[in-house]
């Protein structure tokens, strides 16, 4: 039997996207990216991992924030280049800007309108950066 990581269909970047729903309700939680190393990571530590490609190296969510995501399951779709997590998403918070989603403008008669309440201050998960304090 071949390795599983074989056959995923990376792209030219080592990379294939990564569609992240809520176990319990199905929600759409966010879209991110893996490598071979975050999907093995992942599946070895029982946790979302991910590759940051604005910093260029593995991110597990809720390192920094605490609202980390307990693995569940994962699927690959058939052509083998896309992966959904199946997580329990610990503080229902998923998006850097303090929504239980990603997914929060909404298509409306042409405009992108925001849906869902923050439940909770980015401020209040994310530490100022160094170069934030400049």
């Amino acid at each position: 039997m071949s390795n599983y990581l074989d056959q995923v269909a990376w792209n030219n970047d080592g990379l294939a996207p990564v569609i992240t729903l809520e176990a319990e309700t199905g929600e759409l939680l966010m879209q991110a990216w893996v490598n071979r190393q975050a999907l093995l990571t992942a599946i070895d530590e029982g946790c979302a991992v991910y590759w940051s490609r604005s910093r260029n190296k593995l991110w597990r969510k809720g390192e920094e924030s605490g609202n980390t995501q307990k693995l569940v399951d994962v699927f690959l779709d058939c052509d083998d280049d896309s992966l959904c997590y199946v997580v329990e998403q610990a503080g229902g918070i998923a998006c850097h800007t303090g929504r239980k989603s990603c997914f929060h403008k909404r298509l409306q008669s042409g405009d992108w309108v925001l849906q869902g309440d923050v439940v909770k201050d980015p401020n209040e998960m994310y530490k100022p950066s160094e170069s934030d304090a400049s």
